[in-house]
């Protein structure tokens, strides 16, 4: 049963919004893949913040048009899923790694605003390490100096009461 009118433009309007704060969209082919699977992905979809929904090609196209995305057009055929996401590694990643594990789910194209990739290009990006991990990273880099000062007065006076420590140990001995 198909949808309405009024439906249509429900889910039209939800994509739109996913699609104005999104950073990467990918699609990929999922014919013949089980129920039991395609349950599996939406929930790694969901933890990871992703929006993931199969979409008629018609209505997709209806939300990208317009903006960045507009170049991903050209790739809508076919049944598709659609991942969409505000952080584009991750989104590439998740869909990858669960297209390696499953010959029937076949990432097609995606896209960053104003650009259009190719399936290996989305395999590159999902080499890449996380947005969490950069941040972790700099974070890490950004509190090294900081570390090592404090450590350095802290053995200031560590060293002063060592040395206090083997002048009494010294003089007991004596």
């Amino acid at each position: 049963m198909g949808l309405n009118l009024e439906e249509k433009k429900a889910v039209v309007t939800e994509v739109s919004a996913q699609v104005a704060k999104a950073q990467a969209i990918i699609i990929a082919e999922y014919r013949g893949l089980g129920v039991g699977n395609m349950t599996k992905l939406r929930a790694k979809t969901r933890e990871s913040g992703i929006y993931f929904r199969v979409l008629k090609n018609s209505l997709a196209r209806r939300a990208i048009s317009g903006t960045p995305f507009n170049g991903l057009s050209d790739h809508m055929v076919g049944p598709l899923a659609y991942g969409i996401g505000s952080d584009p590694v991750a989104a590439a990643k998740v869909l990858h790694e669960f297209s390696k594990g499953n010959d029937k789910f076949v990432i097609k194209a995606g896209a960053m605003p104003n650009l259009v990739m190719s399936s290996k290009e989305i395999a590159s990006l999902a080499a890449l390490p996380s947005r969490d991990e950069l941040l972790s990273k700099l974070l890490g880099t950004m509190q090294a100096p900081i570390a090592n000062f404090v450590r350095t007065l802290n053995e200031v006076p560590a060293r002063f009461a060592r040395g206090l420590a083997a002048v009494r140990d010294q003089k007991e001995a004596a």
